[in-house]
């Protein structure tokens, strides 16, 4: 070799070792990138994924509107994948990681946090899946949105990251009536605030159209607050196929009843059903729960039909129900605040002003699972213990939300977590805090947004109803300052006596804690309690507050106890005796004449025990003072 390199220029040395060189070179790069490798990284702290699953790419949404997507991983590592517990699986924004993303829906865990791992557990070399809610933004264009899997607090997983290429424009809708369906929904009032149902198939132009075929009950007989378990049988008579069906409220009351069961998702949606789906022509099963009215006699429980979050219009669920006894729980339960004075039970009845808590919202789909909380002072965030877990500035906000027996927070500093409930507290006596994303303009549909609400408020889950609060807890007069059961134009002496009952409402449920205890406060901010909306409402309605104040301190007594004091929108002529009602005597509640009513052929509107509004409306505007328009609808009373 030595002779032959000695028989060969130098210039051509040269190129024959770079010739050699570049071969070198080549082979070890064909051994790098395409030789199998003999030492493959291991997965990272026992996660590795494979995407076996996904959507097509450039799939069309309409501006606003929300689909599903399934994607699918194959689990590659040695781990158990898990939706719950320690380092449990799903899905966060990513690219970057924990970004906001324009296509977040409102049942995302949270804001960077978009689906939980379906599958309880996925073991090594089986298939997971997420399914995650998009809701497309209103500009049109092409978007793409990355996301990936993460093994919550302990890796990111490798193989998890995918994007989807999301096309958001105006889809191309065939609308087509079928001549042979015949709208034959309606109904007509028969009595006091009862509907007889008329129901037969609708459909509309886009495609959903539903009848109801089969119910298990025409017609239920129950005692007040009875559980009712019921299924009906929906034919899909549209051209659209279902996939998720919710039974839900319906938008409009018929009659001034709560028939909210424990097992239902929300407080207006019944029952979510995702398996399968029912195609047109198909015949769909759904069972769900109800509680029977509190109130005896004849009702109608309205309910409705919402495919893939969109409500069929004009098809109802109309269940008749007779409810044969009352309901005398509240009136029994037994003191559990009582007043004590050297040992003495107290009967002047002269108390310290109560502080109430109540429950103003459930945690939902309506906020995004989560809420973001600010006030007007510099204001603190303490744990359920008394734990300082921030110091926050005027107008600074945390978002917050509950998930899994941990209670998530970020005041700034990114993500953390407690397992104790959180308290939101003002530094200022006077200040307002903010529920910045509830927003009842937006999603009630209401005039004004009635996000504000005086001293303290709560995140808190009831393990009971299994659902999320969020608690106001304030003085009492200062929620009566709030509360919207009358208008500020009404006659000043019929709103001192209506805010009176309401006190005596409120201080009879806060010394027996009847209604609510198992979700920690003493009423909600609804009608089946009284209807409060805070400080907006405080601020349109100045005459409110000024009647709280005239009456301040003021509760209705009967011998020596507070009375429980219901009332009621309007009677028919007369007030009911609490007897023919709920069962049971009452010696205060006896049934009066309402003369204004009659003369001006009302119907009853409530249920008819106890104080008239408009009735008590009218003797004030005819001269009577506001204590003897309490004496008159509830006798013997102090």
């Amino acid at each position: 070799m030595q002779n032959l390199l000695n028989k060969v220029p130098h210039a051509s040395l040269l190129r024959v070792l770079v010739l050699l060189l570049a071969f070198c070179l080549y082979f070890i790069m064909l051994a790098f990138f395409v030789l199998p490798s003999t030492a493959n990284a291991a997965p990272k702290k026992g996660y590795d994924s494979l995407q076996v699953m996904a959507p097509k790419q450039g799939f069309v949404m309409a501006p606003g509107e929300e689909k599903r997507v399934l994607v699918g991983f194959q689990n590659k590592g040695p781990n158990t994948w898990n939706n719950t517990g320690r380092g449990y699986v799903s899905i966060y924004t990513y690219g970057p990681k924990y970004r906001t993303s324009m296509f977040q829906a409102g049942n995302w865990v949270d804001y960077t946090q978009a689906a939980l791992l379906q599958e309880p557990s996925v073991l090594p070399g089986e298939v997971g899946h997420v399914l995650i809610s998009l809701k497309a933004p209103i500009q049109k264009g092409v978007y793409e949105e990355t996301f990936k899997l993460a093994a919550e607090d302990v890796a990111w997983v490798p193989g998890g990251e995918f994007t989807l290429r999301i096309v958001v424009g105006e889809k191309q809708i065939k609308k087509t009536v079928n001549p042979s369906v015949q709208s034959s929904v309606g109904s007509k009032t028969v009595s006091n605030n009862s509907v007889v149902p008329k129901v037969g198939p609708v459909e509309n132009t886009d495609g959903l159209a539903a009848f109801l075929l089969l119910r298990s009950a025409r017609n239920i007989k129950a005692k007040a607050g009875e559980e009712i378990k019921f299924k009906v049988g929906i034919k899909n008579i549209g051209k659209t196929p279902w996939g998720k069906r919710e039974i839900r409220t319906s938008d409009v009351a018929i009659a001034s009843v709560n028939t909210k069961h424990s097992s239902w998702v929300t407080s207006t949606k019944v029952v979510t059903k995702n398996s399968g789906s029912v195609n047109s022509g198909a015949l769909d099963f759904i069972d769900f729960k109800f509680n029977a009215p509190k109130t005896k006699g004849k009702h109608i429980l309205r309910y409705r039909l919402a495919v893939d979050d969109v409500v069929i219009p004009d098809f109802h669920i109309d269940i008749p129900i007779e409810v044969t006894t009352g309901s005398p729980f509240i009136k029994d339960a037994p003191l559990i605040v009582q007043v004590e004075e050297e040992g003495v039970i107290k009967t002047d009845r002269l108390i310290d002003e109560p502080i109430v808590r109540i429950g103003l919202l459930t945690v939902d789909e309506e906020t995004s699972n989560q809420v973001e909380i600010s006030c007007n002072s510099t204001w603190k965030l303490i744990d359920g213990k008394g734990g300082l877990l921030g110091n926050l500035k005027k107008d600074e906000m945390v978002r917050a939300f509950y998930h899994n027996y941990q209670y998530f927070f970020n005041r700034g500093n990114g993500i953390e977590k407690t397992m104790d409930y959180l308290r939101f507290v003002p530094d200022d006596k006077d200040a307002i805090c903010i529920i910045e994303n509830f927003d009842r303009r937006r999603t009630r549909r209401a005039a004004h947004a009635d996000n504000q609400f005086r001293d303290i408020l709560e995140l808190r889950y009831s393990e009971a109803k299994d659902r999320t609060w969020v608690i106001n807890e304030l003085p009492l007069e200062e929620y009566l300052y709030g509360l919207a059961e009358t208008s500020n134009i009404s006659h000043h002496e019929f709103k001192k006596s209506l805010l009176t009952v309401a006190r005596t409402y409120a201080v009879y449920h806060f010394e027996r804690a009847t209604k609510h205890k198992s979700e920690y406060f003493h009423m909600n901010a609804y009608a089946d309690d009284q209807v409060y909306k805070g400080y907006g409402h405080e601020q349109r309605h100045p005459n409110v507050r000024l009647a709280t104040e005239d009456t301040r301190g003021v509760t209705v007594n009967y011998d020596g106890s507070t009375a429980i004091t219901p009332y009621y929108s309007r009677s028919d002529g007369r007030t009911r005796d609490w007897n023919e009602v709920w069962g049971g005597n009452v010696p205060w509640l006896k049934s009066v004449p309402a003369p204004c009513d009659a003369r001006n052929n009302r119907v009853l509107w409530g249920h008819g025990v106890g104080m008239s509004a408009s009735e008590a409306l009218c003797m004030a505007n005819e001269g009577s003072a506001w204590d003897d328009i309490l004496q008159y609808f509830y006798q013997g009373i102090d």
